[in-house]
């Protein structure tokens, strides 16, 4: 064990993300409660060479606007920014897509680049971590919201003045919802997920998002799971080298408890 959270004085709690290192071999997560305003952490964790790591909290996540709730993993950019999700909060108490930017002197600053409204037809409460494309574009999932309210695919665009341009790419009709899996992509551009509800048996299918001609983008389901522990498909999926996907379910928890499971192309 290198670190314990408890709660007190603007330590984190109740970390549910997994963590990143940076260059430096310094660790990176989030907690969703606790900080200074109880609304969640992020959180660095330094090696000190003798076996023991230093904790800092980076960030305290405001409550203002009700709890942050920061589930997702934290992803850098090239320029050691870190960019991740919460759950609730933002202008509209939706959630929110969020970049930190190291200052220096162990100071990291809070920009807010979309808030959620669970109007209009845009997602909102995501679970999930973010990814970058090749272009410096951002890719999410949001758990309800979009146009059938069964959740989304969004992606945030930068431009040249500093603001970021969200579109919902795909809208979840019957087979959403996307909960904690972040997305994944392949060397094309295509977009991979899973969903824990939803399918054709409705445990919950893994899919796929390709390009069509138009700019657009088309909806695959790879797999609709048929029954536990082959349902609940909450983790991140990855792929080995020959393209084979794998990922993990759930299960029930009382009868059954999960299973790991691999898609073949």
């Amino acid at each position: 064990m290198i670190h314990s959270f408890n709660g007190k004085k603007g330590d984190g709690s109740q970390p549910y993300a997994g963590l990143i290192f940076d260059s430096a071999g310094n660790l990176y997560g989030t907690t969703i409660f606790g900080g200074v305003y109880g609304g969640g952490t992020a959180f660095q964790l330094s090696p000190k060479g003798n076996g023991d790591w230093t904790e800092r909290v980076i960030h305290s996540f405001d409550n203002s606007n009700g709890y942050d709730w920061p589930y997702g993993d934290l992803i850098f950019d090239t320029a050691g920014n870190l960019y991740g999700t919460t759950n609730q909060g933002g202008t509209y108490g939706n959630g929110k897509v969020f970049e930190l930017v190291s200052k220096g002197n162990g100071r990291w600053t809070e920009s807010v680049l979309h808030s959620f409204n669970q109007k209009n037809g845009d997602g909102y409460h995501p679970y999930s971590g973010l990814i970058f494309d090749p272009a410096g574009r951002l890719y999410g999932t949001t758990n309800v919201g979009g146009t059938h309210g069964n959740g989304t695919v969004f992606r945030l665009t930068p431009s040249n003045d500093g603001k970021w341009k969200e579109t919902v790419i795909h809208s979840f009709v019957k087979d959403g919802q996307p909960i904690y899996g972040r997305l994944i992509s392949d060397t094309i551009g295509s977009l991979y997920g899973t969903t824990t509800v939803g399918g054709a048996y409705g445990w919950g299918t893994v899919f796929r998002l390709n390009r069509n001609s138009k700019g657009g983008w088309m909806e695959t389901v790879l797999h609709s799971f048929r029954d536990r522990p082959g349902a609940d498909a909450t983790g991140r999926l990855i792929f080995d080298a020959t393209g084979i996907l794998y990922g993990s379910t759930a299960g029930d928890a009382t009868n059954t408890f999960g299973s790991v499971f691999e898609i073949t192309p």
